[in-house]
């Protein structure tokens, strides 16, 4: 596995905190935003996407500043999140460029799909420190992850060109007719499996779903070496998350990029509601999450 370049290095720095650690916050959902702010269809289908962009910025400004870096689209909130003076100028900034949802084969398999016109070069020109990528991955699958693998390399390749760094992500997913305790039960493997795949390709940051136990978090940081993961909270409870973290931090883990399990219940189409929620409800829950990474990092 190659080792970051100085530029890589540099931005890597930038969206950890002053204890070394990643703490980014993830607002990049767009369906999955549009859930938390709308109980129904219509609801949903009337949210647009500058709708949408004023909900991020309200997360960068009340919350994201405190973290260190935000993750957001690069649909609708950049490059007003940077021109308009929402974004501090100590904040790093992620974009993720993976489009919403994905595509289904018919053998049910997932396939990844990437915005538009979003290079390297264009997450530069939005004000970006670096990008994020998503994938969707079934390591015990080979034909279920073809495409995908062929997508991330060409956007590790298109990053390496432009020397800018990537965070790489996957997720994976239940197959049809898969019983869901047989899937729980696959979860730890997948997710090892799935880290090997992405780590083969020459991803230099991971972010992860929680693998599952405190051992395969270890078998995580034993095969990534030299390269950091984050683990991703997936839209868990706040409790929830924290035990995970405590856990995937013991065990290696370099930091936490987390969206929905600090800001799911705060968020709001009432933009004053958003404000008080998110410095009264997800601040706290944001610095018990500091909390718990610096014992793992604790500050210089």
């Amino acid at each position: 596995m190659a080792p970051m370049t100085t530029a890589e290095r540099r931005g890597y720095q930038q969206i950890c905190g002053a204890h070394g650690a990643m703490m980014v916050i993830a607002c990049d959902q767009r369906g999955g935003m549009r859930q938390v702010l709308s109980d129904t269809e219509e609801g949903r289908a009337a949210i647009t996407n500058a709708m949408l962009g004023e909900t991020k910025m309200d997360i960068a400004r009340y919350l994201a500043r405190h973290a260190g870096c935000v993750l957001v689209d690069p649909v609708c909130a950049v490059p007003a999140l940077v021109d308009e003076g929402v974004l501090d100028r100590t904040t790093a900034l992620l974009i993720g460029i993976d489009a919403s949802g994905f595509d289904l084969t018919p053998e049910g398999y997932r396939l990844s799909n990437m915005v538009e016109g979003i290079t390297a070069r264009r997450v530069r020109e939005l004000g970006g420190t670096g990008t994020k990528v998503m994938v969707y991955l079934r390591a015990d699958t080979p034909a279920a992850n073809d495409r995908n693998l062929a997508t991330l390399r060409r956007v590790i390749e298109d990053h390496a060109a432009e020397d800018l760094l990537l965070v790489v992500e996957f997720l994976t997913y239940a197959l049809p007719d898969e019983a869901p305790e047989a899937y729980r039960d696959k979860t730890p493997e997948l997710i090892e499996g799935g880290s090997r795949l992405c780590l083969d390709l020459g991803a230099k940051v991971l972010k992860i779903p929680y693998p599952g136990t405190a051992a395969a978090c270890a078998n995580v940081t034993a095969m990534a070496g030299a390269v950091p993961w984050a683990v991703l909270s997936a839209g868990v409870d706040h409790a929830t998350f924290l035990g995970q973290v405590e856990t995937a931090m013991e065990n290696g883990a370099s930091g936490v990029i987390a969206g929905r399990s600090l800001w799911k219940d705060c968020i709001s189409l009432d933009r004053a509601v958003t404000k008080e929620r998110l410095e009264t409800v997800a601040l706290p829950r944001l610095r018990e999450l500091q909390a718990v990474i610096a014992q793992a990092f604790p500050p210089a």
